[in-house]
């Protein structure tokens, strides 16, 4: 199954749905590859789908913006993008993204990633937040996203320097979860989307919530609203799976479904 008139094709490989960029030439972020890849993402979650990966079909995973969206002193940007609603729409998702990085990902396209839960690079991969060469900053979230995964001072030397940084560089940062062969990106990261699919699916979307909590208010909301939060965790019948399977067999032999 394939939305192959848009700038994102949709598959579902058992219960992981993949999104692959084909936005041609270079997987630039504006209006289209985004609406694409926002469509993609709710159908996505109304598949079935219990884990996602992000990911290019063209030589980079994103060479960054249309830099069109700059000009007019940033009224087509959120005429256009709604860059907060994008970033909305990736954080709100129940569904754990990995995102699968190869060649280039720059500006934009860099953001894309650190808006997903995880990071799996090819070692080959470049990486840059490479705004300030054109007088900006990152304008998708990308300066937030950096530095809580890598620290201020890292942070602000990736947005403010704007280098071009190698996958080995930044899964040391923390700025990424895994580096691997470039030959083995896609198998990596479909194993490890597999693995989240195959987890409590009601669980992992209590943590992402949980999670978005902390980072928007702190250590006392997210404890505030652990109990909340956790509801639906206590409601599924995948709770009820792990508990017997412990029981039985002991851990790590539960099979969840997703419910």
């Amino acid at each position: 199954m394939s939305l192959t008139s848009h700038p994102v094709i949709f598959e579902k490989i058992g219960p992981v749905g993949v999104l692959t960029m084909q936005y041609a030439p270079h997987n630039l972020v504006g209006h289209d590859l985004c609406s694409s890849l926002l469509a993609a993402l709710e159908r996505s979650e109304n598949s079935g789908c219990r884990a996602l990966v992000l990911k290019s079909g063209l030589r980079h995973f994103s060479a960054g913006a249309d830099l069109a969206l700059f000009e007019d002193r940033g009224a087509r940007l959120d005429a256009e993008l709604n860059p907060v609603g994008v970033l909305d729409a990736f954080s709100q998702c129940r569904l754990p993204i990995v995102a699968s990085v190869h060649g280039m990902a720059l500006g934009g396209g860099f953001e894309l990633a650190l808006a997903c839960d995880f990071i799996i690079a090819g070692a080959s991969a470049k990486f840059g937040l490479v705004e300030v060469t054109l007088g900006l900053h990152p304008l998708m979230g990308g300066i937030q996203r950096v530095i809580d995964r890598a620290g201020e001072a890292r942070g602000k030397e990736i947005v403010m320097l704007g280098r071009r940084h190698d996958a080995a560089t930044l899964e040391k940062w923390g700025v990424i979860n895994r580096v691997v062969p470039d030959a083995q990106l896609q198998e990596s990261s479909l194993l490890i989307a597999q693995e989240l699919a195959n987890g409590p699916t009601v669980a992992h979307g209590a943590t992402k919530r949980l999670a978005n909590v902390f980072l928007a208010s702190g250590m006392h909301a997210a404890d505030a609203a652990m109990k909340d939060i956790q509801k639906p965790i206590f409601a599924s019948t995948d709770l009820v799976r792990g508990l017997d399977a412990f029981k039985a067999a002991g851990p790590g032999n539960a099979v969840f479904e997703g419910n």
